[in-house]
């Protein structure tokens, strides 16, 4: 199982199980440890997670941190628990006096369903008031699993993540205040436009009224821009089924006298039938064979291809589709390379089925 799918599948378990968590200790076990396990490290091995880290602050001695991970024998990510149901806003002082005398360069605080990523990016040494990186577990986005995949222990890099988390961090600031400028223009956004087209001063009479007029623009745009974005989608699924209708009539019209199933393509069909009733019904998996290719799809129905096969070259390929429902074709050594393509297969399954 790939990273995305294991924060998926953990997203599922703390939305289902969360009103079952009474205490802090449960959250960590069983929302913030999983968390931990799918980033690669071995949550049982002190030498890459330490719970109940030490960390002295001035004066006071034997300060813990819930968990810290190590990297070359230094904690490089400090992450302090709070329960589920908590504020952490009221708790983000608690993790800056941790960060500040340690030498990690990430904090993380938590709630096992709140995660905010802190890092020094304003001054050194100094845990930002801001983080760089929050999100909700239960509402997680693509964008920001792929954020979160860079602390992958496999492919860590302290460096490169900074490098790119400055920017990470004004670009949401940025968003956040075009969602408050766009919800509620302010006096100041109300102001640059209403001088651009209005030919006298800006009374606070004419104000008020721009601040409407603004406010109603503002949505019409975004209306007419989804609306114009959704006629661009229908009209690629209408070239798709277009060009689908088209290789399906051509399909048909091939003489079937020239096209033999040959064992090798029921060898591949097996092959990804095998594969794919980890997601589906085996009996939906079937195949159509053509002159110059060998497809297999979902209930016999040619807009619903999962991959094609060509086997009758002095070359094999197998091909899946992107989500353009362009073809992607690949060159396979040999049978058995079909299975390294599973996660296309069921990409493609899940895409087909909504």
């Amino acid at each position: 199982m790939d990273y995305k799918d294991l924060i998926k599948q953990l997203s599922e378990r703390v939305d289902k199980l969360k009103e079952q968590i009474q205490t802090e200790e449960a959250t960590k076990n069983a929302f913030i440890l999983p968390f931990i396990q799918a980033w690669g490290y071995d949550i049982f091995n002190p030498m890459e997670v330490i719970p109940e880290f030490v960390s002295d602050i001035g004066t006071k001695k034997g300060e813990k941190i819930d968990f810290a991970i190590i990297k070359d024998g230094n904690p490089t990510i400090l992450i302090e628990c709070k329960h589920w149901a908590q504020n952490l806003s009221l708790h983000d002082n608690q993790l800056l006096r941790y960060f500040h005398v340690s030498k990690a360069k990430f904090g993380v605080l938590t709630n096992g369903i709140i995660y905010r990523f802190y890092s020094d990016l304003v001054e050194p040494n100094k845990m930002d008031e801001k983080p760089f990186l929050e999100f909700n577990i239960t509402d997680i986005k693509d964008n920001q699993i792929e954020e979160l995949k860079k602390f992958h222990k496999s492919i860590f890099d302290a460096e490169k993540i900074i490098n790119t988390a400055s920017e990470l961090k004004y670009t949401n600031e940025l968003k956040l205040l075009i969602h408050q400028e766009f919800s509620n223009p302010s006096p100041e956004l109300v102001k640059i436009f209403a001088k651009q087209v209005y030919p006298t001063n800006i009374s606070s009479k004419v104000l008020e009224l721009f601040t409407t007029l603004t406010k109603r623009s503002i949505q019409q745009y975004v209306s007419d821009l989804i609306t114009e974005r959704l006629k661009t989608a229908l009209s690629k699924e209408d070239e798709v089924q277009k060009s689908n209708v088209i290789d399906q009539v051509t399909a048909d019209q091939e003489d079937k006298s020239d096209i033999i199933t040959t064992e090798e393509e029921l060898e591949a069909y097996n092959i990804v039938k095998a594969i794919l009733r980890q997601k589906v019904n085996p009996s939906r998996v079937t195949y159509r064979d053509a002159k110059s290719y060998f497809a297999i799809m979902l209930d016999d129905n040619n807009r619903k291809s999962v991959c094609r096969v060509y086997l009758n070259g002095n070359k094999k390929f197998i091909a899946y589709f992107d989500d353009d429902k362009k073809e992607i074709r690949n060159e396979i050594l040999s049978l058995d390379d079909i299975f390294s393509y599973s996660e296309y297969f069921f990409k493609t399954v899940e895409t087909l089925d909504k």
